[in-house]
């Protein structure tokens, strides 16, 4: 028989005969990993341990305590114990498909009842009588001919759909936990009793549909998995928190703003989230001004003609809405686009007149209203919307201006991101889609271009392959919000594709025509989005000077109604947003209800207070209060109020 080279990762290497499994080779090196490993990696490739490796190869076996293998691993089987257990308990339910998740998995099931809280309660019993069990867990091959008829036979049509689907020639590999099977790339687990049954959860149940039909209604249940308790734990402690700072919960109780159905995907700002919206657009407009832009607003609909020529409408038709309009009953409708971006209109305006190599770079932006098409299940809040807009930016610039601006506009969105609270952010470079715009040449060209100019600005970008935009590769900057979350929010891209294709030149200082580099550039990107993030990072507990309602003056008693009058007028004054509150109430009452509608700071003014010429301050967050003469507060929260930009 053949023999085979094994590498370990300690560099030893040990010879085997060709078709030895992981599991053989972890029992070669010691009975205690060969209890405890759960799967390996060979030659880059997560690998079951019943798998045969057939040549030279490196490998590693790994054990629960490697998480990044076995959290994925795990998460698979508890799909396929939850499956089998939902099929044990309702023998004519059919299964779908079970991937794993960012921090479990999801399974779709067709049945004709609805499930039930109690029946995800009877699901978890299920699940942990069959981890219990320690039934082994075994895979094959089979072709598509025999794998089609064991599923035809066994009555189950999304798995004969699922075989059809599978490209002609390629095997199908068959798993076995105990007697239930399921089609599956794996791998897998040695046995059921490798899961650790104290250290998942089944969250809920939720609609679905066959690969998009939804003439095929079915149900999704999905559940989280851990290693071990401690995490699912922390893991559940995580997602309490992160229900308390939903920026639709806060939104309500903030006043903020509201969605409805018949605007799907479209905010109504209410005065409170308004003035959120306003107050960071001004000072985007300030850091911009500062920062030598030149502010444009350009059409809402566009006819189709510009969208084909900058290949939108061939690379992004299915995300934009479609206007036809009958213009004076013309035998064909004219066909326009609500934009989904701004881009090819700012290049339009940088086509009017001659440019010179003297303008570049020219610096342009917009804060653009967009329309995307976003699937209904896909929207989340203000996070996820089909109306949107944009702290958007053009950079009309030269080849050799490419590193200079790219430094340039680092150190401008950094200075917006520390002034917002996120003095630290992560950067991604990525590169070429599948489906993009322009030669390989310009591609290799526009990398290596941006690539560089990261470099030579300090930064070492994470590399993410295949996510770069059609027409150019991309930096995307991305915070991380309070409880340890990542939201991409800035980018930067360079293009050479839409000049070319959109006819943009200048004279260069040889007299003949130029190419500009379009670099484009959006720091907060949807204002929505970013609002919904400011919001739930901070919990609702805005920076004062972003905070809607800054400041409640409340009266103790009404005898105090002319001093609060007094105390607003002044802060109003200093600029600071503030308002009265002379209602009947208690005291304690009106302090509840503003500190659950995250008003910073809240003045308690009374007979005392009338008589000394002070105020009681409450700030959010805190039960003590300090007296503080009128004079001082009303100085602090000037100073407070001011934007960072302005101070």
């Amino acid at each position: 028989m053949a023999q085979i080279s094994l590498t370990l990762p300690d560099g030893n290497a040990r010879v085997f005969d060709a078709g030895v499994t992981p599991a053989e080779v972890a029992a070669d090196i010691s009975t205690s990993l060969a209890k405890k490993a759960i799967s390996a990696t060979v030659d880059g490739t997560h690998w079951d341990l019943a798998w045969p490796i057939e040549t030279d190869a490196a490998i590693a076996i790994h054990t629960m305590k490697d998480a990044e293998p076995s959290l994925e691993l795990i998460r698979h089987d508890f799909a396929h114990v939850m499956a089998r257990a939902v099929q044990s308990i309702w023998s004519d339910v059919k299964v779908t498909i079970g991937p794993v998740t960012d921090h479990g998995w999801f399974y779709d099931f067709d049945r004709d009842e609805p499930f039930t809280p109690e029946d995800l309660g009877q699901i978890e019993a299920k699940m942990k009588e069959i981890i219990n069990d320690r039934d082994p867990v075994r895979t094959e091959i089979w072709d598509r001919a025999r794998a089609r008829s064991f599923y035809e036979d066994s009555g189950e049509p999304y798995k004969v759909d699922l075989v059809d689907r599978i490209p002609e020639g390629a095997d199908l590999r068959m798993y076995w936990h105990g007697d239930w099977q399921d089609l599956c790339r794996g791998p897998h687990l040695q046995h059921t009793g490798q899961l650790p049954a104290d250290a998942f959860k089944l969250m809920g149940v939720s609609g679905s549909h066959w690969f998009g039909d939804t003439s095929k209604n079915l149900q999704r249940i999905s559940g989280v998995g851990f290693r071990n308790r401690d995490e699912l734990k922390a893991h559940m402690i995580f997602l309490e928190e992160a229900a308390a700072r939903d920026h639709r919960k806060l939104g309500r109780e903030m006043n903020l703003f509201h969605m409805q159905e018949e605007a799907p995907g479209q905010v109504f700002w209410h005065p409170n989230g308004w003035t959120i919206y306003t107050t960071l657009q001004d000072y985007v407009r300030r850091k911009q001004r500062a920062g030598d832009y030149v502010e444009v607003n350009t059409p809402q609909v566009v006819d189709r003609k510009l969208w084909e020529a900058s290949g939108h409408w061939e690379k992004y038709q299915d995300h934009m809405f479609i206007v036809e309009v009958d213009e004076d009953h013309a035998r064909e409708k004219a066909v326009n686009a609500l934009k989904p971006m701004n881009c090819p209109c700012h290049v339009q305006i940088f086509n009017q007149g001659i440019k010179s190599y003297r303008d570049l770079p020219l610096r342009m932006a917009e804060f653009g209203s967009c329309n995307r098409y976003e699937p209904s299940g896909a929207l989340h809040g203000i996070m996820r919307v089909r109306g949107f807009t944009q702290d958007d930016g053009h950079i009309f610039c030269r080849e050799d201006q490419i590193e200079s601006e790219t430094a340039r506009y680092i150190a401008f969105l950094s200075d917006i991101y520390a002034d917002l609270g996120f003095a630290e952010f992560k950067v991604k470079f990525s590169d070429r889609p599948e489906k993009r715009a322009g030669s390989d040449e310009i591609w290799d060209k526009a990398e290596a271009a941006l690539l560089s100019a990261t470099r030579a600005a300090g930064i070492e970008p994470e590399l993410n392959p295949g996510e770069g935009a059609f027409y150019g590769p991309k930096l995307e900057f991305v915070l991380t919000d309070a409880i340890g979350r990542d939201w991409q929010c800035g980018t930067h891209q360079v293009d050479f594709v839409l000049p070319e294709r959109l006819d943009a030149n200048y004279m260069g200082e040889d007299g003949a025509k130029h190419r500009p580099v379009m670099l484009h550039r959006a720091t907060l990107g949807s204002f929505e989005r970013f609002i919904g993030i400011l919001i739930e990072s901070h919990a609702g507990k805005l920076p004062f000077w972003i905070a809607p309602r800054q400041v409640v003056v409340a009266a103790i008693t009404s005898e105090a109604d002319d001093y609060v009058a007094k105390v607003v007028a002044e802060l109003k004054s200093a600029g600071v947003r503030v308002e009265a509150d002379v209602r009947n109430e208690k005291i304690n009452y009106k302090i509840r209800e503003h500190s659950v509608g995250k008003v910073p700071v809240i003045l308690a003014v009374g007979q005392r207070e009338i008589d000394e010429g002070t105020v009681s301050v409450r700030r959010l967050g805190s039960k003590a209060t300090e007296t503080v003469a009128l004079s001082q507060i009303v100085d602090d929260l000037k100073s407070e109020a001011c934007p960072p930009d302005l101070r």
